[in-house]
């Protein structure tokens, strides 16, 4: 069964048919495209889906596009704003906070959301906030380096 569900990903409104137990995941990656979000463990235990809903860490692999209908939605796709890169992708790009970048999307979108709420955090205040997202790669040190480094630059 099919529904029709209007969506707001990343300042752009989109109307989908889209079957009822699709995840956010799915629809996002095979729908509209946009594959920075990455499928990763699909139980909620890894955060490479990580997206922003209202503002808030969500995981799309556990969530139902019909359940976040009429809030903003954004994906990494949508961290950049006019071809330039977000201050926290600039540091993690300076910094060499991704290593093989899987985990990196989730990273910066969950980064983003503490950031938003606390611009200038603590080392733990970072580690808390990113407890959710997983990386077998960097060993976490240069992702908070690029955390207090993008919150540096912000004033």
């Amino acid at each position: 069964m099919k529904q029709l569900i209007t969506l707001h990903i990343n300042g752009e409104t989109h109307e989908v048919w889209t079957a009822v137990h699709k995840t956010l995941l799915e629809l996002l990656r095979e729908d509209l495209h946009l594959t920075g979000t990455k499928h990763g463990c699909e139980l909620g235990e890894c955060g490479a889906c990580t997206v922003l809903v209202a503002g808030q860490p969500v995981l799309a692999c556990l969530t139902l596009p019909v359940a976040v209908q009429g809030q903003d939605i954004v994906t990494v796709e949508g961290l950049a704003v006019n071809g330039r890169a977000h201050p926290l992708q600039a540091a993690f790009a300076e910094l060499g906070a991704s290593q093989c970048g899987y985990c990196s999307p989730g990273m910066l979108v969950s980064a983003k959301a503490l950031l938003d709420t606390t611009p200038h955090p603590t080392r733990q205040e970072i580690r808390e906030a990113l407890a959710g997202n997983l990386c077998r790669c960097t060993g976490y040190l240069k992702i908070f380096e690029a955390v207090e480094l993008a919150a540096g630059r912000s004033g």
